[in-house]
C-alpha cells in the first residue's frame, strides 16, 4: 500500500485498501481510513461503495441507509450492493433488514428474497478483507475494461477470484473479460464456479451459454439449457433462457412451445418476467414460426397488459405492416411506439416504412433516413430505405442501400436484394 501511494498510479484505491486492512487486521478505525478519500473524487467514488460494507461489518445502525444511497449511485452495481448488504444482514440474523434492502423485480433481487424466506443464507456478503480487495479488484477490471484496457483488467478480475474463489461477480466479470480476449473455454470453466444457489446463478448460466455459442458450441449450449429448464425447480428464467436458444438455432415452434410453459409457470412463481414480456416473446416466436394467427393472439394480449410499452406497440404495428393488413391500425400503434421511444431506431424505421406504405414517400423517407443513421449495419433498415429510394426515382441511392443492407444478410433476404440490385425493384421483390 505504501508502494501504491509512493507509485501514484493506483493511489486512489488506497483509502479503501487500509480501511479493509483494518477491519482483517483488527487494528485501527476502518471508517478513519477510508476519510482520506476525500481528498480525491476518484478515491471517493470507490470508498463509497465500501463504506456502507464496512459499517456492516461493524454492525452500526446506519448501514442499512449507506447501502442504499451507494446503491443509487452504482448504476449497473446497484443491484451487487444491495445483494451484498443483504447477505451481511441475513448473516447477522436481521432477516426483515436484509428484505428491506431487496425490493425490486431484478431477478437476482427476487432469488435473494426467496433464500431469506427459506432461512438459508445468501452467498456474496463482503465481510472480511478479502472479500473486500476483491470487490475493490472486480470494480477496477469493470473501470480498466471500460477504458478499452483489456488486458490489464483480465489480470485484475483473476486476481479477484483467487481472493474470493466463489464469489459469482469476480467469476463473471472475469470469465467475460477471459471471453474478449478470446478465452472462451477457461471462461467457461470459471463460470461452473458459482454455485446454483447464488443469487445471480441464472445470469452465469445464461452467460455461459452465451459464450458456448460464442465458440460455436450450439448442441452444447442447447443441452445445458435443456437441462436446466427441465430440472427439479426449474424457473420462468430457465425456461426463456431455453427458449431463447431454440430461436438462436431457429427452431421457433418449438421456443414457442417453452414461452408457452413459462407463461403457465409464471403464475405459480415471483418472476423477475412480466406477463407481457413473455406473451411478447411468445408472439415474436410464433411469427418466426410462420403461424401469424397464434403470433397475432399473443401480442395481441401482450398490448392489452401493456398498452404503453413501446416494443410491444411496434411489434403489433409492424407484423401488421409487413403483412399489408389493417394499416391504419397499425400506423397509429407504431406512432404511438415512436412517441413513446423517439430514439429507438427500429421504432422511427416501423414508422418510416408505414408512411412510405402509405404513399407518403418523402416524409417515410426522411424517417428511414433516421433510423439507417443510428443503425448503419441493419439489414431490414436499410432494405426498406433502399425500396424507398428507388420508389421515388433515386435508384443509385437505392443500389447503396441495398448493398448495405447485403453486407450482413441471410438466407431469403440475402437472395432477395442479389435480386433487387441488378434488376431494380418490382412487386414480388418488395421488402416486408
Amino acid at each position: 500500500m505504501d508502494a501504491l501511494e509512493r507509485e501514484e498510479l493506483f493511489a486512489f484505491t488506497v483509502p479503501v485498501l487500509r480501511a479493509w486492512l483494518a477491519v482483517g487486521s483488527g487494528e485501527g478505525d476502518p471508517l478513519a481510513a477510508l476519510e482520506a478519500a476525500s481528498a480525491s473524487p476518484a478515491a471517493e467514488a470507490y470508498a463509497a461503495e465500501h463504506r456502507p460494507m464496512i459499517l456492516l461489518a461493524a454492525r452500526r445502525p446506519e448501514a442499512d441507509a449507506a447501502v442504499l444511497e451507494a446503491a443509487g449511485n452504482a448504476g449497473p452495481r446497484s443491484v451487487r450492493l444491495r445483494l451484498a448488504g443483504a447477505a451481511a444482514l441475513a448473516r447477522a440474523g436481521e432477516r426483515n433488514r436484509a428484505l428491506a434492502l431487496l425490493e425490486g423485480d431484478e431477478a437476482p433481487l427476487v432469488a435473494a428474497r426467496r433464500l431469506i424466506e427459506a432461512r438459508r443464507p445468501i452467498p456474496g456478503a463482503i465481510a472480511d478483507a478479502q472479500g473486500g480487495v476483491a470487490e475493490l479488484l472486480v470494480r477496477l477490471a469493470l473501470d480498466m475494461n471500460a477504458q478499452e484496457l483489456t488486458p490489464l483488467a483480465g489480470d485484475l478480475g483473476r486476481l479477484a477470484t483467487y481472493l474470493e474463489p466463489h464469489g459469482s461477480e469476480a467469476l463473471m466479470v472475469s470469465a467475460e473479460l477471459l471471453g474478449q480476449q478470446g478465452r472462451q473455454e477457461t471462461a467457461i470453466a470459471l463460470l461452473s464456479a458459482v454455485a446454483a444457489d447464488d443469487p445471480f446463478a441464472p445470469a452465469a448460466r445464461d452467460q455461459r451459454i452465451r459464450l458456448l455459442i460464442d465458440e460455436g458450441q450450439d448442441e452444447r449450449a442447447l443441452s445445458e439449457a435443456e437441462a436446466a429448464a427441465h430440472a427439479p425447480g426449474a424457473t420462468v428464467a430457465d425456461l426463456v433462457r431455453f427458449a431463447d436458444v431454440l430461436m438462436d438455432q431457429h427452431r421457433p415452434a418449438d421456443a414457442a412451445r417453452i414461452f408457452t410453459r413459462a407463461l403457465e409457470l409464471r403464475g405459480s412463481e415471483e418472476s423477475s418476467y412480466p406477463e407481457w414480456a413473455l406473451w411478447l416473446f411468445r408472439g415474436g416466436a410464433h411469427d418466426e414460426a410462420g403461424d401469424w394467427p397464434q403470433a397475432r393472439h399473443a401480442l395481441e394480449e401482450a398490448y392489452r397488459l401493456a398498452p404503453d410499452q413501446p416494443l410491444v406497440l411496434n411489434y403489433l404495428g409492424y407484423a401488421q405492416l409487413s403483412r399489408r393488413e389493417n394499416l391504419a391500425e397499425a400506423e397509429r400503434l407504431v406512432r404511438e411506439a415512436h412517441r413513446l421511444a423517439p430514439n429507438n431506431a427500429a421504432i422511427t424505421d416501423s414508422l418510416g416504412w408505414a408512411l412510405f406504405l402509405k404513399g407518403e414517400v418523402p416524409e417515410g423517407i426522411a424517417l428511414l433516413e433516421q433510423a439507417a443513421e443510428a443503425e448503419p449495419a441493419d439489414v431490414e433498415i436499410n432494405e426498406h430505405l433502399g425500396d424507398a429510394y428507388f420508389t421515388a426515382g433515386r435508384r443509385i441511392e437505392a443500389r447503396f442501400a441495398w448493398a448495405a443492407a447485403r453486407v450482413y444478410a441471410e438466407g431469403e433476404a440475402a437472395a432477395r436484394l442479389d435480386s433487387k440490385i441488378q434488376t431494380g425493384l418490382t412487386p414480388q421483390l418488395a421488402a416486408r
